[in-house]
C-alpha cells in the first residue's frame, strides 16, 4: 500500500445506509488503514432521516469494523478532505448509467484538490440494483428490505414511518 493512501472518505447521503453501501465499504478498508464514511449535504434530495439520525444509524451498523469512522459534513468533500489530510475519495459504482456522474464529480473534484485520489468501486453483483432511495420506496409499499439492508435499519425505519403517524 502506497504511504500517501491510508486514509479515504467514503461521502454519501447514507439515507438510509444499505448492504451495498457496507460492501463497498469493506472492501475500501482491505486498501485503508480508516475510511471515514461522511454524511454529505443531499443537495436536491430530501432525506427521511436528519443527518445526525444517519451518523448515528451509521456508527450503530458499523461499530464491529475496524479502521471506520463516520462524521456529518455540509460543505465541499474536498475542503472535508483537504482540513482532515485525506487523501483518497471511494466512490461505489452501480452500472454503466452511475459512471457518468461519477466521472464528472470526480473531474471536478480533482480540479478543486489534486492532491486527493477518487477510487471507484463496483458494487458486488448481488447488490447493484439496490439504492437508498429504491429501498424507502419498497418499505413504503411493504416491500421485505432485510436483505438489502442491516437489521438496524429496518428497525429505524419503522420506528420512522411509526412515529411520522402520530
Amino acid at each position: 500500500m502506497s504511504q500517501g493512501l491510508k486514509r479515504a472518505i467514503y461521502p454519501g447521503s447514507f439515507d438510509p445506509i444499505t448492504n451495498g453501501h457496507l460492501d463497498i465499504l469493506d472492501r475500501s478498508l482491505q486498501l485503508f488503514s480508516e475510511v471515514v464514511l461522511v454524511v454529505a449535504g443531499t443537495g436536491h434530495k430530501s432525506p427521511l432521516f436528519s443527518g445526525e439520525e444517519r451518523v448515528e444509524l451509521i456508527r450503530n451498523v458499523t461499530a464491529d469494523r475496524k479502521g471506520v469512522r463516520v462524521d456529518l459534513h455540509s460543505g465541499l468533500i474536498m475542503d472535508y478532505a483537504r482540513s482532515n489530510h485525506i487523501s483518497a475519495v471511494i466512490r461505489g459504482l452501480r452500472a454503466a448509467s452511475d459512471f457518468e456522474y461519477e466521472f464528472m464529480m470526480a473531474s471536478m473534484n480533482k480540479q478543486l484538490n489534486p492532491q486527493v485520489e477518487t477510487v471507484f468501486m463496483m458494487t458486488s453483483q448481488n447488490l447493484y440494483f439496490v439504492s437508498s432511495s429504491i429501498i424507502k420506496e419498497l418499505f413504503r409499499y411493504g416491500g421485505d428490505i432485510s436483505n438489502y439492508v442491516p437489521p438496524e435499519v429496518v428497525k429505524r425505519l419503522k420506528e420512522k414511518v411509526k412515529s411520522n403517524q402520530k
